[in-house]
């Protein structure tokens, strides 16, 4: 397997997982009762939290509803669609 391969699916993987965690950050935002500290809901704010904090800084809620996860995966999918999309850069690479 050549090495564009290689950084295409893991680059590929990466993204899609990032683009889940933040989907079911959306979904748990929906349960402010979830401890996020507590396993397995740790397991999704762990790798989320550091991204979400930047944004929140910049778009506040809007009428109580937290939208840093929706910029994310806008943001997350974007990025997948260009670096390993059909026509992406590291699909054009290899």
């Amino acid at each position: 397997m050549a090495t564009t391969q290689v950084l295409n699916l893991g680059v590929g993987l990466l993204l899609g997982l990032m683009t889940l965690l933040f989907i079911f950050r959306i979904v748990l935002s929906w349960y402010p009762q979830a401890n996020l500290s507590k396993l397995p809901f740790a397991l999704i704010a762990w790798p989320t939290e550091p991204l979400l904090v930047p944004v929140r800084k910049l778009v506040p809620p809007i009428g109580g509803v937290d939208i840093a996860p929706v910029i994310w995966v806008g943001i997350v999918t974007l990025l997948r669609e260009i670096l390993v999309g059909q026509q992406g850069l590291l699909r054009m690479l290899g």
